[in-house]
């Protein structure tokens, strides 16, 4: 899978998700169940931990030698960025998650 994921998708996917999670806020309250917050956040972190997953295997697939140019190195690099940048992703949904294990979305 390339690395196109990890560095576009992973970081739409948290805005995504903070747009879904204000937008469900209403309707899980009049039901009084937080299920489709839940599964929300728990869908988009498990899509951006594999985007992430799969830009840490091409980076380690594209260890270049030391003593090799700028040129050879350039898709070990655009991969840990993918990397990092998913990482990162992953943590602020996730962080975005934690909220809704304590406060209750009727909370006014």
């Amino acid at each position: 899978m390339p690395n196109w994921p990890a560095l576009i998708l992973s970081p739409s996917l948290a805005l995504a998700n903070l747009s879904l999670l204000y937008a469900l806020v209403t309707p899980t309250c009049m039901r009084q169940t937080t299920a489709p917050l839940q599964w929300s956040s728990a869908a988009c972190l498990a899509l951006s931990l594999l985007f992430t997953a799969c830009a840490w295997r091409n980076r380690h697939r594209a260890i270049a030698p030391p003593q090799s140019d700028a040129l050879t190195k350039r898709p070990q690099f655009l991969s840990t960025v993918a990397t990092m940048v998913g990482a990162l992703s992953s943590l602020i949904i996730f962080g975005m998650w934690i909220p809704q294990w304590f406060l209750s979305p009727c909370y006014s």
